[in-house]
Formats: structure tokens, sequence, C-alpha cells
């Protein structure tokens, strides 16, 4: 929408399309508030979006360059009597820092025994774009499905990825897990297997969605909830994580956590699996005996308990996913709500959304515009009208000089001056790293595997949370998978995560290991961690609230209990993101929708039941009636035949009369 196109009047207006901002925005608009959604990038979610491989190129570019500081224009000719100005800063390249990036395999792609000159030709154009930008994100979406589906054409045995593993999350409706198929991607025992090509790469750009913070969502937590209860699940698709691995030893392995899994399990012995099972069910319940370790370290309560090395391990890392100082008290928190998570919609607890973690925060956009809320990207606020006397924000002046009303301002972080924010403790940062590799860090029977992988720390190194992604999740090309690496910040993303990759993985020239993926390309950048950023206390207006980005936790409890917070602050005593309507239950011009009240409905049937019945009654009257009219007529035409029958026969017998007189007159 274009800037004079704007009212000059909102309930609210949002800066940043966040996860939390996304929320905030579509609570707002479903509960009838006017909204006005900015944003200063050319790309919904911000630091919680997905990039196709060229815009992640394009993305990374830009945070390399030297950040150039814009002078702002003067508005004070804006300003009304009793009114001050309080600009916003345009500039959020503090938040990412420390980008480098690796490519480990070849520029141009290998040709095969036949290629043409021509295909060697459209090969070299692709080659020399390689920071192409994809601005429409739904076309690339639709490139990157009608590309895979000919591609499976091409090949039966690839066609083992079926819509009906992407299914839209309904309460108690279960997301159907992946079957094991056969292992179609090349072997890695394949000594002809063609290398992928950073050519390949950039041709197949589309087909990839990496998200630029990586997390899953608890089939039991705050966000699974939310959807659930907004509707808004309806608008994304998502995948069980199909299993939970653990770096030991050297080695990766399999995390037993579900009944099922233990009693599979190989890893653990007879004794251990009761051990484990015994230890599970207690955990459930709050005792006095775990009480009694409060404030004393997880491990500590573990080793108490009798349980070996190998279930203190799982128990610790991979299933309460916390460190050995941490309270007693967390980590059974921890574990008890892993175990909740189990069974709802598959063996393990997570699910992960098609298309990449970025389509969430779209989805409540989507609600938020269904609802009548306004998108404008690439355009923002550059200041803040705020009236001396309450000390609330009056107005916005976006960046092309437009004033606008508002009732309540909500902002990203990023857009905060340092100057107006409360620096309680230093920012922390999460160090992130991305890889794409060739195949599995565990390979199975089948290629559609979305893994959790857990790496504890090492050396005095941080715990690494890892998440392998594989093709069926639309996040990266067939024949490739795409790997997250997460952990707490110690020095920069590439000191503190490049040991464990070179642990875990190998280059494709390297002849040092044998076994495990090869990196193709690998990107390392630190981002601010959400959770140690103040949200309150900020020398800014009353009525302007404060989002911060991302966290480094697993789950997004922090992000929604952010936006509800904002929202009940606001309009506390409203619904917060009352479930929306099915359009298909929507009946327009002026009729009763069925998304009436129960009283309405059950009235409704009430009446339409008494109609029916009377519209019978009078049916049966008119049946009966006309079937004595039938019988009347039939009564009268019997009456009229005998009549016509005796006026026949007495006509006969004076005929026979009078012809006797004729031939015996004398008679």
């Amino acid at each position: 929408m274009a800037a004079e196109d704007l009212p000059s009047e909102f309930d609210v207006v949002i800066l940043g399309t966040g996860l939390a901002e996304s929320v905030v925005a579509a609570a707002f608009s479903r509960v009838g508030q006017k909204v006005l959604h900015l944003d200063k990038r050319s790309h919904y979610a911000a630091h919680w979006a997905s990039f196709t491989f060229n815009t992640l190129l394009t993305w990374i570019q830009q945070h390399q360059e030297e950040p150039h500081s814009e002078e702002l224009p003067d508005w004070s000719s804006l300003l009304e009597e009793g009114e001050e100005l309080i600009p916003l800063s345009n500039s959020d390249s503090a938040s990412i820092r420390n980008l480098q990036v690796f490519c480990f395999t070849s520029e141009e792609e290998e040709e095969a025994p036949n290629t043409t000159d021509e295909e060697r030709g459209a090969a070299d154009e692709e080659e020399e774009a390689p920071n192409t930008t994809e601005e429409e994100r739904g076309a690339a979406d639709e490139d990157a499905v009608r590309e895979a589906s000919e591609t499976e054409s091409k090949d039966p045995k690839d066609q083992e990825t079926t819509e009906e593993e992407q299914a839209p999350l309904t309460e108690g409706e279960e997301p159907e897990a992946d079957q094991p198929t056969p292992f179609v991607a090349q072997s890695q025992s394949e000594p002809t297997r063609k290398k992928i090509s950073y050519a390949q790469l950039l041709k197949e750009g589309r087909r990839f969605n990496i998200d630029l913070v990586s997390k899953l969502l608890f089939s039991r937590g705050s966000l699974v909830d939310l959807l659930i209860k907004s509707n808004v699940s309806r608008y994304a698709e998502f995948k069980n994580v199909t299993r939970i691995l653990t770096y030991r030893h050297g080695q990766v392995e399999q995390v037993p956590c579900s009944r099922a899994d233990v009693f599979a399990s190989r890893q653990l012995s007879v004794v251990e699996k009761r051990k484990l099972m015994r230890f599970l069910t207690s955990c459930v319940e709050e005792t006095e005996e775990q009480r009694a370790y409060d404030g004393r370290p997880y491990l500590e309560f573990l080793c108490d308990q009798k349980l070996g090395d190998n279930l203190q391990h799982f128990l610790l890392h991979s299933i309460a996913m916390v460190t050995e100082d941490t309270p007693t008290e967390d980590g059974l928190a921890s574990t008890r709500h892993f175990l909740r998570c189990l069974g709802r919609y598959g063996n393990t607890p997570f699910l992960f959304p098609v298309y990449g973690l970025g389509e969430i925060p779209q989805c409540f956009c989507r609600m938020c515009a269904v609802f009548g809320g306004i998108y404008c990207l690439r355009h923002s606020v550059s200041c803040l009208l705020v009236d001396k006397e309450t000390n609330r924000c009056k107005a916005v002046i976006d960046s092309r000089g437009q004033r606008i009303s508002c009732g309540h301002f909500v902002v990203e972080d990023g857009y905060v001056g340092a100057d107006r924010k409360r620096r309680a403790t230093p920012t922390r940062f999460l160090s992130r790293a991305v890889l794409i590799t060739d195949s599995s860090i565990l390979p199975s029977s089948s290629d559609q595997q979305v893994s959790m992988v857990t790496v504890p720390p090492a050396a005095g190194g941080p715990a690494v949370a890892m998440v392998e992604l594989c093709p069926s999740t639309m996040t990266c090309m067939p024949g490739t998978y795409l790997v997250h690496l997460t952990c707490q910040s110690v020095g920069s993303a590439f000191e503190d995560l490049s040991p464990v990759v070179t642990r875990m993985f190998r280059k494709p020239q390297s002849h040092d290991q044998v076994t495990g993926p090869s990196v193709l390309w690998c990107l390392y950048f630190n981002m601010a961690d959400g959770s140690g950023l103040e949200v309150q206390g900020h020398d800014l207006p009353s009525n302007v609230f404060v989002c911060s980005g991302p966290d480094g936790a697993l789950g997004h409890e922090h992000a929604v209990r952010q936006a509800e917070s904002i929202f009940q602050k606001i309009l506390p005593n409203e619904d917060f993101c009352p479930p929306a309507p099915n359009p298909e239950d929507i009946i327009y011009d002026g009729e009763i929708s069925s998304s009436t009240t129960g009283e309405e409905e059950e009235k409704g049937e009430k009446e339409k039941g008494e109609k029916e019945k009377g519209e019978k009654e009078e049916r049966e009257k008119e049946g009966e009636k006309e079937e004595g009219e039938k019988e009347e007529r039939e009564e009268g035409e019997k009456e009229e035949r005998e009549k016509e029958k005796g006026k026949e026969e007495g006509a006969k017998q004076e005929e026979v009369l009078e012809e006797k007189q004729s031939l015996h007159p004398e008679e």
C-alpha cells in the first residue's frame, strides 16, 4: 500500500514483523482494533525469517557491509503545541555480527558425459549471478513445489513424500509420522555419486528455506496451544520430529524416550530399561523426595537414583536438555514438560513447520490482515510524537512524512535507540551455524528423518542444540540436508561451533575421516539473545511497548508470553486470540452466521423443527382432504353410471314392449 493511501488514525501501530509483534497484531485485529503493521525490511518475520539460498546470500552481503548512518529529516514542523519528538533508530546491525561463510564444494557443476553446449551455457549463466534476490516468496514456494513434482515424476522411486505427510495442525489430530521408506538418496557407499556443486546450490536455491533462528514446537507448548485456540494453524503445515539423537563417545546415538523406544532400544540392558521406565513414571508427580533436592544439582539427584552413566546422559542432556549444574527442581520441570509432550502427535515431543519457522509469524500476519489489519513492508516509523503532559504517544511520523495518530505503539527492540534503553546487564548473544550437507548425521532406512541432536559441552565449551532437516520439510533441495546448530555465545560463532562441526562432519576433500556427512556450505554468525534484553523500564512513553527478538530456548514460550503480556496490559478485559471462524462457516449479506451463540443456534433448530412438523401436518391434512374428495368423486361417478345403466335398461324394456304390441295388437 502506498503512503498516500494510509488512513491517518489507528488504534495500534506496530513496527517490526517478528513473532511477538505478529502475534500481538493478530490478537488486536481479531477483537476489532484498527491495526497498522509496518516493517522497514522487504520480508516478513524480521530475525525469525526463512530465506531461500539466494536471498540468504543477499542478507549476508547486507550485514557484511559497513553500516552507514542516515540523516533523519527534520519533522519538527509537524509538532503541535505541547508535543515533543522522539526519534527512532533505523539500523539493527548491532544484533547480527561475526558473519563467516565457507564453501567446501566445487564452484562449477560437474558435466555429464553427454552434456551439450547449450546446457553448459545455461549453467554458466546461473553461476554468474550468485546474489540473485527473490522478492516474491509466494512465487518461490510455488516454483519449488512445481520443480519437486517434476523431479518426482522423473523417478518413481523418489515419490515417497506425499501431501498426506503434510497436514494442518488441529486439536486431537495426529500428523502422520513419516513411514520408513527405502533409502533412495545417493548412498554414502556409492563411489560414483555425483558431487553437488556451488552452481547447483544456486540453481536450486528456491528449494531452500533457511531459518535465521533454529527452534522446534513442543507439542504441548504455548505456541501450539495458541495456534489451535486461534485457528491460525490452518494457515500452516507441520511434520513430526521423528527421532532424538545425542553425540556421545564420538558417535551419534538414538535416545529412547517413549515407551516403545525404550523397549526397542539395543543400547540399554533389560535392567536399564526397567530403571528408566520406573524413573520416568516417578517424575510425573512431584514428591517429598524430589523436593528435598531443591537447590542441588540435577546430576546429583540422578546419581542418587542409582541410574547408570547411560541413563544419566540421556536424561540430563537429551530429555531434560539441561546442564550438570542445573538445579533439581528445574531439571525435573523440564523432564515433566518433555514427558507431557510425548505422544500427542508422535513418538517425540516436537513438531516442525513445513517451509521453515519463518512461516509462523507470517501465519499470524495473515490472521491480522483477514480481520482488517493493514500491512506495509519497506516502510518504517521515523519518530514518535509525545504529549508532554501525559507522557503518552499521540501519533507517529512514518518514513515518508505522514502523521498517523494512534492509541498504542508496539515496536521491535532494534528500532529503539541505545540512549532510550535500560541496560541492566550486557547484551547476551547466541552462536549460530547453518550447514548444507550431502547426507544424514545418522543414516537409516528412511531418508525422511527430521532429527533433534543434543551435543553435551566438551572441554569447557557450551552445550549445542542441533536440528537436522530433510528435503520433505521443504527446507532444502533433494540430495541434501539442512543442519542448524545453536548455543549460548562464549566467543564468536566460529570459535564456539567449528569444533563441533569438525568432530561430527567432514569436508568433501578430506581423507582423514571416512564417516559422517560432508559439509557443502557453511555459515556462522552471532545473534542477540532476546531473553537477555529488557523490555520494560525504558525511557519511553507509557503507551509504547517493546518486543525483544529470538531467545536461545528450544521452544517459543518467551515470545508468546511477551505478546500476551502486551495485549493484556492494553486490553485486560478482552480474550487473547479468540478462535476465528472457518471461512466456509461465514454467511455474508446480513444472514445469520453459523458462528452464532449456542442459545441462538438451539432456538433456531427448535423453530426449524416446529416449522417442519407444522408443514408435515398440513401436508397430511391436505392429503386426507384430497383422498376424501377423490372418494366422493368416485362415488358420484358410480351413481351416475348406475343411473345411466338404469335408463338404458328402461329404454330397452319399452322397446321390447312396443315391439310386442306391434306384433300382437289384440293383446
